[in-house]
């Protein structure tokens, strides 16, 4: 794929991080994401699970700025997302999984309320949240449960699927 596609592409997944949508990604989009995240679960701020994923979101957002934050300006533009943590992350997503690890694994706590684990229809509810847009939500839900169970098999899965949504381009995005 030309690499003017491949970014164009990419970039298109800049709008799931930008939740206000002011063209750039900071820490309080993390923290919207997060907000937003409880109120669609019912679950509140201080107790564990929200706490965990407030603490979640500050990591994953510490660790896209240590990835992507060229200028230090502790905010993330659509270029920088692009060129920093894009291209640093296309060969190595299990890095990106790797930072996004600690919010997502409270992101299932929250969304799995039956603690048998998450379904599809809650992870669907997740995408919707976090600003996948809505013609992908299905597919991408569906995905994440190869084997027609109704459930997210297992957290590792959840990583990997979530590391390729970001960082390889998919052929309608």
């Amino acid at each position: 794929m030309e690499s003017a596609e491949y970014e164009r592409r990419i970039a298109a997944r800049f709008a799931s991080f930008d939740q206000d949508g002011n063209g750039y990604i900071d820490r309080e989009d993390f923290s919207s994401a997060a907000k937003a995240l409880l109120a669609e679960f019912g679950v509140t701020a201080r107790c564990d699970k929200g706490q965990a994923l407030y603490i979640g979101a500050e990591a994953f957002w510490q660790g896209m700025a240590g990835i992507a934050d060229v200028d230090g300006d502790q905010r993330v533009t659509r270029e920088e997302f692009v060129t920093g943590a894009v291209k640093r992350l296309r060969d190595s997503p299990q890095r990106f999984a790797e930072i996004a690890r600690p919010f997502l694994r409270a992101v299932v706590a929250v969304a799995d309320g039956d603690g048998q684990g998450v379904t599809v229809a809650d992870a669907s509810r997740v995408l919707r949240v976090l600003g996948v847009a809505p013609d992908v939500v299905p597919v991408a839900a569906a995905a994440l449960d190869p084997a027609g169970t109704g459930r997210i098999p297992s957290e590792e899965q959840l990583l990997a699927a979530f590391a390729s949504y970001f960082t390889t381009p998919a052929p309608d995005a």
